[in-house]
């Protein structure tokens, strides 16, 4: 990369101030009673524990209302809004200014938010690269196979006989649509990053053909994946979204779809237009020239063409069907045949009630009472607890239904070692495993069955151990190691390189350097991806979803919110947590739990379905640099940055607001309540 010296300065000036900026941020987010040089000190639990970044600085018993006073937190608002607009400068002025390598100027924008955001000196560099390496390491395999997948499905001309058989029964002018169709059914069951990998070279393959529309062949893809993949479960947000809103996944399901054929539709349409007003050609990716057209009788059969693609499909899919039954059967749900002695656990429980120390019936009934919505229902569980009286059947039934509704599924009912209920504990092998696992995406299952080994480690001689491995829970097993997608993708691999290999008659040498050359590309990609992740990672330690909170959540209304107004909030909260960290899925379980903690007991005139579409929606919108989408679509597509600032950020834009009216629209010809 050529620079002139006045672009050099300008850049050592914009990084001066920048890390000038995150040198004050960080003394202005200092205990002004400390000295400026000395490290904050370590929040202790009553156990002793370390608890690093801790958010909140809690004083001891014997600590003085005047040194707790003391601490002069910074504002919740402001300071995160500035690291946020130092971010987005800093990538944008960096890639679109200064022509920087995307993935310096992604990592640039992570160290310096990571300098500015919260937590302990020595770790603000460090926790990038973390966070980078858990991106890479997540996507890394999948990207890297894909590549190689797309690359000799082009060689072998698997993609130019997929297309032609689109043509075949669509004819050309029907091909945007088939393409996006493809996407759309595709990224049910699969990431949507993979299926933009897998279909891409079928869009490149038809504009060989056809010479024309490589733009809207790419958007066709990129609007129908988008769509199902924010909207419609097995995807990990979807389902996260009905889990914290708590209702039932079939109705994400379908309302889901309803809602995605309306925006799927316009995307296409919008494509369109924005491909007869951008002339992008077809780039090779990976400095590598593609090869002519083969003819009809040299191409191989279509079923082989298309098991790449399907088998993944077919694998993945079924793995989820799978472990959805397996997680449907709820196996760690409390029966009331699994409490050993019910007069021995009551008065065990009500014995810690009565304590003055901190005890795991004191959480279980924090957890109860301290949840969103029945109230009553919560009440009635809590009254029987705290009673001094033995409990009928019913009683006992009511009991097991108050735990497993309220205290099982709770993601916060031991709160790691800065809970001193469960001090002296120690849990049993499950539970060990689990309580140290995030529960940011972690299944609703397997919450349950985290919170009932914790149960039965506190009670182990009142509480039955549950069963897990039930034979449904088997098979997902096994199909988890069949379906995980590293796995699929890399026999889908070894079936692409044959075809190729058979195709072409190449030698080990030179599929060999077929391999290599598409590893190539796929790892710039790998970077910019992860780059991505570790600036989204560092957006999030800076608390920018808390400020947002800040900012949004105290003016819901309450109960005097209106439906359009409740639908209207999730979807800022939805659209303000995309562009504030980029990751979708993130934006989705984030602003549904913020949603969800807003309406509280209100009498919803609407089904909860279309809050979290509405959520959904916003998550759509502002695709830009922190979105490993947005660099997805550019790199593979063969786009320069700007040229995917202009169709798919205002693509999916477009989307996102075509999506939240119909999402609107729905909810008031079909309340569903």
């Amino acid at each position: 990369m050529h620079m002139t010296r006045n672009q050099a300065l300008k850049l050592c000036g914009l990084f001066f101030c920048l890390l000038v900026t995150a040198t004050a941020g960080k003394l202005y987010s200092q205990d002004p009673a400390a000295p400026p040089a000395s490290e904050p000190a370590d929040v202790t639990s009553p156990a002793g524990a370390t608890l690093p970044d801790s958010p909140a600085v809690t004083s001891s018993p014997g600590a003085s209302s005047t040194e707790a006073a003391q601490v002069d937190p910074p504002p919740a608002v402001v300071w995160p809004m500035v690291c946020l607009g130092v971010g987005i400068a800093t990538v944008l002025g960096l890639i679109i200014a200064l022509k920087v390598n995307a993935f310096i100027a992604l990592i640039s924008a992570a160290m310096i938010v990571s300098l500015m955001a919260p937590g302990a000196t020595a770790d603000k560099i460090g926790r990038v690269a973390n966070s980078f390496g858990g991106a890479a390491g997540s996507i890394g395999i999948v990207i890297a196979m894909a590549a190689v997948i797309g690359k000799c499905m082009l060689d072998s001309g698997a993609a130019d006989r997929i297309v032609r058989a689109f043509l075949k029964v669509m004819g050309e002018k029907g091909a945007p649509m088939a393409l996006m169709g493809s996407g759309f059914v595709l990224a049910v069951p699969v990431f949507f990053d993979t299926v933009f990998y897998l279909l891409v070279p079928l869009a490149r393959s038809l504009h060989r053909r056809t010479k024309r529309n490589y733009l809207l062949y790419l958007m066709a893809i990129g609007a129908g994946g988008a769509i199902t993949h924010t909207l419609v479960p097995p995807t990990p947000g979807p389902l996260m979204m009905a889990s914290n809103l708590g209702f039932d996944v079939g109705w994400m399901i379908l309302i889901g779809i309803l809602v995605g054929i309306p925006p799927a539709i316009i995307g296409v349409l919008w494509a369109r237009m924005i491909d007869r007003r951008m002339d992008v050609p077809m780039r090779p990716i990976g400095n590598e020239v593609e090869p002519d057209p083969l003819k009809d009788e040299e191409l191989p059969s279509l079923f082989m063409s298309l098991l790449p693609v399907l088998l993944p499909v077919v694998l993945i899919a079924a793995n989820t069907v799978l472990n959805t039954m397996a997680d449907n059967e709820h196996a760690a749900l409390l029966k009331t045949t699994d409490v050993k002695d019910w007069p021995a656990l009551m008065t065990t429980l009500r014995s810690e009630l009565a304590g003055s120390e901190a005890a795991p019936a004191q959480r279980i009934i924090a957890t109860i009472e301290g949840g969103v919505g029945q109230p009553d229902q919560r009440q009635a569980v809590v009254t029987l607890i705290e009673g001094d009286g033995p409990l009928s059947a019913t009683d006992q039934e009511q009991v097991v239904e108050g735990l497993n509704r309220f205290v099982l599924p709770s993601k916060t009912f031991h709160r790691g070692v800065s809970e001193d209920a469960f001090v002296g504990v120690l849990p049993n092998g499950t539970a060990q495993s689990l309580l140290g696992k995030s529960r940011l995406r972690m299944k609703q299952s397997v919450v349950e069955r985290m919170n009932r080994a914790l149960l039965e480690s506190v009670y182990p001689d009142l509480i039955e151990p549950h069963v897990w491995d039930t034979p449904a829970r088997r098979c997902a097993d096994v199909s988890s190691l069949v379906g995980n997608a590293n796995l699929v993708l890399l026999i889908s691999t070894v079936i692409a390189l044959w075809l190729v290999v058979r195709q072409r008659g190449l030698s080990r040498t030179e599929a060999a350097n077929l391999v290599e050359v598409a590893l190539m590309s796929g790892g710039v990609i790998i970077l910019i991806t992860a780059g991505g992740g570790a600036f989204g990672a560092m957006l999030q330690e800076a608390e920018i979803g808390t400020a947002i909170e800040t900012l949004l959540g105290g003016s819901a209304g309450g109960g005097q919110s209106s439906q359009l107004a409740l639908l209207f909030l999730a979807f800022v909260f939805g659209s303000m947590l995309k562009i504030a960290q980029g990751s979708g899925t993130v934006a989705m379980i984030v602003g549904t739990s913020m949603i969800a903690a807003i309406i509280g007991p209100l009498e919803l005139t609407f089904h909860p379905v279309y809050l979290a579409c509405s959520v959904g929606a916003g998550s759509l919108v502002c695709s830009w640099m922190n979105d490993s989408g947005f660099w997805i679509f550019a790199k593979m597509g063969g786009l320069t940055e700007v040229e995917a600032l202009k169709s798919w950020t205002v693509m999916l834009a477009v989307l996102g607001l075509v999506t939240f009216a119909t999402t609107v629209l729905l909810s008031f010809a079909l309340p569903l309540v």
